[in-house]
């Protein structure tokens, strides 16, 4: 395998958004989760996303398994490696993507970074260094309220800034609009100035094409699916991806019960939990008696295996802000989200053990927490559900073939639990 293109993504539902778009531009892709064995048999690939849990762990572990995966995309031939990251940039001032940033950028011997979150096709950009979602400020939309990372500041530069060793610059629209070698010429500049990392802005999809192209010319770029798609744009256009199939996800028909678990506290996750109501059973398991114990979960389990093999069931931890900071307070943010992270991986190796094969998972921490309980190595890339939320059929995976689906959980329509499940057959 000679990779065209090697991405290191610090969450799986990241990770499958970025997959996602790569193959829809063209790119033969897999994603894995984390680095792969030896013994992975993987088809031959432009790009492979390695999905890390890296976003909320100890910033130096999360240098380390970032620092793995690219030892192991350089090996295979990349020489571009993407660090993808969330695009509302989710993170604290301690980390993690600002000292991952440097470590990556050490090791390539790149003078500067072009960084990134912006995706206009799902309302973020990225205005004099300034992050939008939708309409509005990042501080001031709904991820002011995140549970793990509320974020308060939505200018990037200073967020960056706060969590980087480097001097943090800015490429503005201005300089965008200037095209490829304008940015070149920019980012050269402030080399100069001893700047060693750019936000770029971007608020067309043609912004993030030139953004792509000229992070190409470097070895390291930090950034969201939106710069995938401006790479892999510029790997066709160059000539350096050869082909346009994308991965071929066809196989047996899975069939057999099916499952969604939803632990994403988002508002658009519990409009959907709410939209889903209407259409299968839900359970609403209670975040108290979770953190209190293993009682839950087997109720959870009870009530599930009494309804699989009827229709599709969804379980959900998911709450609103106001009673997710009541927990946390109660219990400590890191014990409560450990404890339900934990619960929720209890109920999907329980529903799998009942047959399950089909599953549809929300929210970033449950689906980290939900795949590595299941012990799946991989997956390749099919049909899209949603913006950003692809159908993954298993690769390696010990209890054989499964359809999952694995959502961040601000991403897809009111339908999404429904829409997902028809794809997933």
């Amino acid at each position: 395998m000679t990779l065209a293109l090697g991405c290191i993504a610090d969450d799986y539902t990241g990770a499958s958004d970025l997959a996602n778009t790569l193959t829809r531009c063209g790119l033969r892709t897999v994603q894995t989760i984390g680095v792969p064995p030896g013994d992975l048999n993987l088809p031959d690939v432009d790009a492979v996303v390695v999905a890390l849990k890296s976003r909320s762990i100890e910033a130096s572990q999360a240098v380390a398994k970032a620092r793995a995966a690219e030892k192991w995309m350089r090996g295979r031939g990349a020489s571009h490696v993407l660090f993808k990251i969330c695009s509302t940039f989710d993170s604290t001032d301690a980390g993690n993507i600002g000292p991952v940033m440097d470590a990556l950028r050490a090791d390539s011997g790149n003078a500067v970074v072009l960084v990134t979150p912006a995706f206009p096709e799902t309302g973020r950009t990225v205005y004099q260094g300034n992050l939008f979602v939708g309409s509005v400020p990042l501080n001031e939309s709904p991820l002011k309220d995140h549970p793990l990372n509320p974020m308060h500041d939505s200018n990037l530069v200073r967020v960056l800034a706060r969590q980087s060793k480097l001097r943090i610059g800015l490429v503005d629209l201005s300089v965008v609009a200037g095209g490829a070698d304008a940015v070149r010429a920019h980012l050269a500049e402030l080399s100069r100035q001893g700047f060693a990392a750019a936000v770029a802005d971007a608020v067309f999809a043609s912004d993030l094409e030139i953004i792509g192209t000229v992070a190409l010319d470097h070895r390291v770029s930090v950034g969201a699916s939106g710069i995938g798609l401006g790479l892999a744009r510029a790997l066709v256009a160059s000539g350096r991806v050869k082909t346009n199939k994308a991965t071929d996800i066809s196989g047996n028909s899975v069939g057999g019960p099916a499952a969604c678990l939803a632990g994403s506290c988002s508002q658009a996750t519990l409009q959907q939990i709410a939209k889903a109501e209407q259409t299968m059973p839900v359970l609403h398991i209670d975040p108290e008696q979770v953190v209190a114990g293993r009682a839950e979960t087997r109720r959870a389990l009870d009530w599930a295996k009494t309804r699989l093999a009827e229709s599709p069931i969804l379980i959900a931890s998911s709450s609103t802000p106001d009673q997710v900071a009541a927990l946390q307070a109660r219990h400590g943010r890191d014990a409560a989200g450990h404890a339900i992270e934990q619960a929720m991986a209890d109920i999907a190796e329980g529903l799998v053990t009942s047959g399950v094969r089909r599953l549809v998972v929300a929210g970033g921490e449950t689906s980290g927490a939900v795949v590595d309980r299941l012990g799946i190595p991989g997956f390749l890339v099919g049909p899209e559900i949603a913006a950003g939320v692809p159908v993954l059929r298993a690769v390696g995976a010990r209890d054989g073939e499964m359809l999952l689906a694995l959502k961040s959980g601000n991403f897809g329509g009111p339908d999404f639990f429904a829409d997902a499940l028809k794809l997933m057959q």
